[in-house]
């Protein structure tokens, strides 16, 4: 090697390491109680879903090629979804119809209201396959009989009409849609925005999503007090806020959950405009052992605005107005002739 060519190789791993050391030295920035700052709006929105794709098999990390491969296919999904749709096409009339990003004439939303974001997933500079990194095959170990409870749920979910209270808490705007409140907090089809908001003894994560707000008490003891959202309570290890969360309702459930679990979440400023986030649920009833997911929250400068769902918006009663009327003509269809229906 020429002299020249041993100072540019030099030169080089000076730069590499000056890069990494750099880095290495980037320090979250503190809040006036000398807190590591979590402040400011964050969205945790992306197309990497929460279980892996059978396709992907063990396999956790993919290339950069598959990676740009999956944001095109989302890409080419979003064109023909933006595309008008004419009034007069029916559902059924269309593939995928009500499925991903609500493209069909009956559904309730159409593509320009999904915000799902663009991209794969990526942290410690890995393209992820999957949200959940262990167990290995990146699935919810969920055991044979919460999966049996999963099903007969969603069944009775879609017959059962009787009353409010048989309708899901989603849909009657008390929770967030999919535990995008958390935890865990799971990104979603839309409103993936949170507003982190600290003190010295409490944190506040403000939920774009049905505007939940979940309080996150510092260095105390479990309340006893079963919540909606349950009992959050921080503590601070290094740089890394880490909640501990128990003593859940059993009137709502994470994947087949029950009030037994225990959900544990890590949040760590990595840089100036992000969180890794690190999440692992326990649950001996519900799962066969516990499980971790792990993704990223990027800072945002766009602002989170009021979801204005309440439980007595118009749609509960049309639904169950809706009910009421398909019972009414089921009864005059089987009544006699001439009986009037009555």
């Amino acid at each position: 090697m020429s002299g020249r060519g041993a100072i540019t190789v030099a030169m080089c791993a000076l730069l590499l390491t000056a890069s990494a050391d750099a880095a290495d030295a980037w320090k979250p920035p503190r809040t006036a109680d000398g807190q590591p700052d979590l402040q400011g709006i964050w969205t945790n929105a992306t197309i990497t879903p929460l279980e892996r794709p059978k396709e992907f098999g063990e396999r956790l990390v993919i290339s950069a090629e598959e990676a740009r491969t999956i944001e095109s296919q989302n890409q080419q999904f979003n064109d023909e979804a933006d595309a008008p749709t004419d009034p007069k096409t029916r559902t059924q009339d269309l593939p995928n119809s009500c499925g991903l990003g609500f493209t069909g004439a009956d559904c309730g939303y159409n593509n320009f209201w999904i915000d799902r974001g663009q991209s794969v997933v990526e942290v410690n500079g890995e393209r992820r396959s999957s949200l959940i990194v262990a167990p290995k095959d990146g699935r919810i170990p969920l055991t044979p009989e919460r999966q049996n409870m999963l099903r007969e749920r969603f069944m009775t979910m879609r017959t059962n009409f009787d009353g409010p209270e048989a309708r899901p808490l989603a849909e009657r705007c008390l929770l967030a849609f999919g535990s995008s409140s958390g935890p865990p907090m799971l990104p979603v089809l839309y409103n993936n925005h949170y507003q982190i908001v600290q003190s010295r003894d409490t944190v506040m994560i403000l939920v774009e999503m049905v505007h939940d707000a979940r309080i996150i008490r510092l260095n105390a003891k479990p309340s006893g007090v079963q919540k909606w959202m349950g009992d959050s309570v921080g503590r601070w290890e290094g740089d890394t806020l880490v909640v501990e969360t128990t003593n859940f309702t059993d009137r709502e459930s994470f994947r087949g959950s029950t009030p037994k679990m225990k959900i544990t979440e890590r949040f760590t400023r990595v840089g100036p405009d992000k969180i890794n986030y690190r999440v692992t649920l326990e649950d001996p009833v519900a799962f066969l052992q516990p499980w971790t997911a792990e993704y990223p929250f990027y800072a945002t400068d766009e602002p989170i605005y009021e979801y204005a769902c309440h439980e007595g918006n118009y749609a509960l009663p049309g639904i169950l107005a809706g009910a009421r009327e398909d019972e009414k003509r089921k009864l005059q269809a089987s009544a006699p002739s001439g009986s009037g229906g009555k």
